[in-house]
């Protein structure tokens, strides 16, 4: 759980940064680029196994091959002796690029980006489904359903339980919001009210 939640803060701390987010995206292309001939899916899930599994996990590791103390030959020696004989060629090639341009601690979010974009280059992305209470699999197959039919891609759900909604559900497509939540309902009749108020007043 710890290292889930280092990761999460990782990524979402390089998210804060657009230069540091263009650059993910940028190794995260190439790496995609590299992996069409032999699968991505397979190049992400060695990858993803690697950040999450040894990563996050190794005491120390992460910390050598993040420092700026430490010369990026001896990361790129260090890959060769403890990484390359555990991992594909292609993978090892690219933990080496990173090593020669001091890019070592953008591998979680270089890692979320390749996922995110290879499974926009597959026709799916993710989107968020926020609900009061959790969905039950009826509730989550009958909305993918109805994006399915409304989208020119095939979604891939994310849930997430905000009480504060009261009612309904917010669905987050990229940059474009859907707010059907009781929650925004009621600021909507406020508003109304209070115009109607307003408008009263005003007329007399």
């Amino acid at each position: 759980m710890t290292d889930q939640k280092s990761e999460q803060l990782a990524v979402r701390s390089v998210m804060e940064d657009p230069s540091a987010q263009a650059i993910a995206r940028t190794y995260a292309d190439a790496l995609l680029d590299a992996a069409a001939a032999t699968g991505a899916d397979s190049a992400l899930d060695e990858l993803g196994s690697f950040v999450e599994d040894v990563l996050l996990k190794v005491p120390g590791l992460r910390d050598v091959l993040d420092s700026i103390i430490i010369g990026r030959d001896e990361k790129v020696r260090l890959i060769d002796q403890v990484i390359a004989p555990r991992a594909s060629e292609l993978v090892t090639n690219f933990l080496r690029v990173l090593a020669r341009h001091g890019r070592l601690d953008l591998l979680p979010a270089i890692l979320r980006e390749a996922r995110l974009r290879n499974e926009t280059r597959q026709g799916r992305r993710r989107v968020q489904v926020i609900s009061a209470r959790p969905l039950d699999a009826q509730a989550e197959s009958r909305i993918r359903s109805k994006l399915a039919e409304s989208l020119p891609f095939e979604p891939i759900l994310e849930t997430r339980v905000d009480p504060s909604l009261i009612g309904g559900i917010v669905i987050r497509v990229g940059d474009t919001v859907y707010d059907s939540s009781l929650a925004m309902r009621i600021k909507q009749l406020r508003e109304r009210l209070k115009q109607r108020s307003l408008h009263e007043v005003q007329s007399g």
